[in-house]
C-alpha cells in the first residue's frame, strides 16, 4: 500500500501542475461532454488528471484510482484505490481564488468499500500549499492548525454552503432560518469547494460547513428534476471524491461529522459520483451546534414539504 509519504508527495505534484492555470482565462476552456462525476471538464481539470496519470504510471502503477473526470481506473493486480479530486474548487481555481484544493484518500480496493474504510487522507490548498494529512486512528499528522471552534450559537456562526449544480430557491429555503440568523452576527459564505469548506473547520476559521442538497433530492417529491434542470441533466450534489479525503482530516481532528440526518457518513459507498453515491453533510466544530444546525434543516424540510 501508498505510505502516507508518497501520498502527500502527489498531491503537491497535482498542485504544482495546477498552480500556473489559477486565475488564466485559458483553464476556462472545455468540451462539450461532461466528466464521469457529471460535471464539466475545465482546461485546468484535464491538465491535473493528465498529472495524476503520469504520477501513478510511473511511482505507482499497480494503484487503481477514481477520479471526478476519469471515473474508476483499474490496473490489474490493483488492491489499492486512490479517490482524488485534483481540482476541488475548480471555478475559485478559474477565478484565482484561494478556496481551491487537491484532495486524495486511499482505501482497500475491494467490493462494498465504505467511507469508514479510509485510512489516509490528504487535502492541500493549491495557492498556499498548506497540507492537511489525516490517517485513520492516527490522528491528524499535519495541517496549519487544528482549532476547533466552540461556539454554538446559530447567531454567532460563521459557516459555509455551496449552491453550484443546486436549484438556488429550493436550497435558500432550507437554509433561509440559518442564513437569516447569522447573517449580521455571523457570516455566511459560499467558497465553491467541499475539501476547503471541511478543513476550515478544522482550522477553526468556520464553525461548520452545510450541504443538505441529495437530502432535498431524496425527500421531496420533483426535486430531483429541479437539480438535473439546474445540472444540465446531471444531479450535481458531493461525490466521495469531494468528501473523503477531508472528512477523515476533519474527524481525526474531533469534528463532528454526520449527514444532514444526522447519520455517519462511514457507512456511504466510496467509489462512484451518481446521485446514490452523493451525500449531504454537516461538518462542525462542536456537538452542540452541531445538534442545533440539524434541528433547523429538520424544520425547514418539514415546511418545504407542507408547501409540495
Amino acid at each position: 500500500m501508498l505510505g502516507v509519504e508518497l501520498i502527500r508527495e502527489l498531491a503537491l505534484e497535482l498542485r504544482s501542475a495546477a498552480l500556473p492555470m489559477l486565475g488564466a482565462h485559458a483553464g476556462r476552456a472545455h468540451g462539450e461532454e461532461p466528466g464521469a462525476g457529471g460535471d464539466v471538464t475545465f482546461a485546468i481539470d484535464e491538465h491535473a488528471e493528465r498529472a495524476l496519470e503520469a504520477f501513478l504510471a510511473e511511482r505507482a502503477p499497480d494503484v487503481a484510482y477514481y477520479s471526478e473526470d476519469r471515473g474508476l481506473v483499474t490496473p490489474d493486480g490493483a488492491e489499492e484505490v486512490l479517490v482524488v479530486d485534483p481540482v476541488d474548487g475548480t471555478r475559485p481555481a478559474m477565478a484565482g481564488l484561494e478556496s481551491c484544493c487537491v484532495s486524495i484518500a486511499s482505501a482497500p480496493l475491494r467490493d462494498g468499500v465504505r467511507m469508514g474504510d479510509v485510512r489516509i487522507g490528504c487535502v492541500v490548498e493549491i495557492p498556499s500549499g498548506a497540507v492537511f494529512l489525516a490517517e485513520r486512528g492516527g490522528g491528524v499528522l499535519e495541517a496549519p492548525q487544528v482549532h476547533l471552534s466552540p461556539n454554538a450559537r446559530i447567531d454567532r456562526m460563521f459557516w459555509t454552503f455551496g449552491f453550484r449544480g443546486r436549484p438556488a430557491r429550493a436550497l435558500a429555503e432550507v437554509l433561509a432560518d440559518l442564513i437569516d440568523a447569522s447573517s449580521v452576527g455571523g457570516g455566511t459564505f459560499d467558497l465553491g469547494s467541499a475539501s476547503f469548506d471541511v478543513t476550515r473547520v478544522v482550522t477553526g476559521q468556520l464553525d461548520a460547513y452545510v450541504e443538505p442538497g441529495p437530502l432535498l433530492v431524496e425527500e421531496v417529491p420533483g426535486m430531483r428534476a429541479e437539480f438535473e434542470r439546474v445540472g444540465g441533466g446531471s444531479v450535481l450534489n458531493n461525490a466521495p471524491y469531494d468528501l473523503a479525503a477531508a472528512v477523515l482530516c476533519a474527524t481525526e481532528a474531533g469534528a463532528v461529522v454526520t449527514d444532514a440526518r444526522g447519520e455517519p457518513l462511514d457507512g456511504r459507498p466510496l467509489l462512484g459520483s451518481g446521485p446514490e453515491y452523493q451525500m449531504s453533510i454537516v461538518a462542525s466544530g462542536n456537538s452542540e451546534l452541531h445538534g442545533r444546525i440539524l434541528e433547523s434543516i429538520e424544520s425547514a424540510l418539514e415546511r418545504v414539504l407542507e408547501e409540495v
